[in-house]
């Protein structure tokens, strides 16, 4: 699977790590920067990634920045977008299963590298459940359905 990746500076360790582990899972990274670690505004590439899933041009994105707070917050501007800040495993398995999350936001500056793995990981390889959970995804689309803003 192609999975765009972006981050500001305080992610940019982190996403180093996660285009490798990518890989290693046998997926492509497209990597919208950061490209270092000098100082950055998150919304610039949280809306890179944020505006593939929205067009539909991939099916799942990954965010990072030192809380994963901001990106998340950018990522969920756009109504086809459901960015979920993941910080552990059982949180990377119920944004998927429950809330069908497309977009994955990590904390770089809290997670080690095993952590990185197995929630990424975890994030992959876990599908929606649909079902009642379908009903409330659903729920959450028609709120930037018909609006103003």
């Amino acid at each position: 699977m192609i999975i765009p990746i972006a981050s500001d500076h305080a992610g940019f360790p982190a996403k180093e790590k996660v285009v490798k582990i990518l890989e290693d899972l046998g997926h492509t990274p497209v990597d919208f920067g950061t490209h270092s670690e000098d100082s950055v505004d998150y919304p610039d590439f949280a809306v890179q990634v944020a505006e593939k899933i929205n067009d539909g041009d991939h099916e799942l994105g990954i965010l990072i920045c030192g809380s994963g707070q901001g990106v998340c917050m950018t990522a969920n501007k756009y109504p086809k977008v459901r960015a979920g800040l993941v910080y552990n495993t059982n949180s990377a398995k119920m944004t998927r299963l429950h809330n069908d999350a497309n977009v994955l936001c990590l904390p770089g500056r809290e997670l080690s590298d095993k952590e990185l793995r197995e929630i990424v990981t975890v994030w992959l390889s876990t599908e929606f459940e649909g079902g009642r959970h379908k009903r409330r995804v659903d729920k959450i689309e028609s709120l930037t359905q018909n609006t103003d803003h």
